[in-house]
């Protein structure tokens, strides 16, 4: 793929990927889509800009492989987007640990050994890392302990990674959406309470994915590091960091219901 620069997104078939790549093709970019083998990732039409890949990221073998393939076909890697994963709802009790680990394989490991791998080729380019993180992120989230666990695992991850990788000329940033509507109503539950993301019914002002990614990419446009995404993620970040226990009570009084109320 012959271009001045390069994105690679992860989970480019799902909703909010596509918008990503939509929007970063709007602004010239050529992007390379990475998603699990399957009719969501074989349904997207290659373009010109636009290249598709399956992997399985939590492959080591498949992911050397990716890595190979992507700098045969791009002149340089500019920005890898790291938003494949999966979402989680059963309460902590109720979780056993080969859930528990399977979320960190998609949600941070899948990641975190994606730029691991890649490390040298962001330097080459000066190029960003985006890590796509969550709400949960920085906050609790009732009935979501291994999904919060792993993106907190994300952020500590790739805020540490921003310092070491100042001095390459490298930028690391976090965007944390709140509620994507990406798969209302698909949820393709998997065993141990995991389903895509964006299929929670228990959310509140979901936004369209199209809008998530126009804040995601003005923002890296305006040089953040960290990306809230919505009304939500907003609030609850000033929140949170004001009053944890408040944003505490609140946060259950929407999600749980009146019950954590009484």
């Amino acid at each position: 793929m012959n271009c001045k620069k390069t994105a690679v997104i992860t989970g480019g078939a799902g909703g909010l990927g596509r918008a990503l790549d939509e929007g970063l093709r709007a602004r010239g970019w050529a992007t390379v889509l990475v998603d699990l083998p399957g009719p969501a990732l074989e349904g997207l039409e290659e373009l010109p800009d636009r290249r598709t890949m399956a992997c399985d990221l939590t492959d080591a073998s498949a992911l050397a492989a990716l890595c190979t393939d992507l700098r045969a076909h791009c002149r340089s890697i500019d920005l890898v987007i790291y938003n494949a994963g999966v979402t989680q709802i059963t309460l902590a009790a109720e979780t056993a640990e080969a859930a528990h680990r399977k979320v960190f394989d998609i949600n941070y490991f899948a990641a975190v050994n994606m730029a691991r791998a890649l490390i040298e080729d962001l330097r080459r380019a000066r190029g960003t890392h985006l890590a796509i993180s969550s709400v949960a992120g920085f906050a609790p989230l009732y009935s979501r302990t291994a999904y919060a666990a792993s993106k907190h695992a994300v952020e500590g991850y790739f805020k540490s990674l921003r310092s070491e990788e100042r001095e390459h000329g490298v930028r690391v940033a976090i965007a944390a959406p709140s509620f994507v509507a990406t798969n209302i109503g698909n949820p393709e539950h998997r065993e141990g309470g995991i389903s895509r993301p964006g299929a929670a019914t228990d959310g509140m002002d979901y936004m369209p994915p199209d809008a998530a990614a126009e804040v995601i990419l003005k923002g890296l446009e305006k040089g953040r590091d960290f990306i809230p995404v919505g009304r939500i993620a907003r609030l609850a970040y000033g929140l949170n960091r004001l009053s944890p226990a408040l944003y505490q009570r609140l946060m259950e009084r929407n999600i749980k219901g009146d019950e954590a109320g009484s």
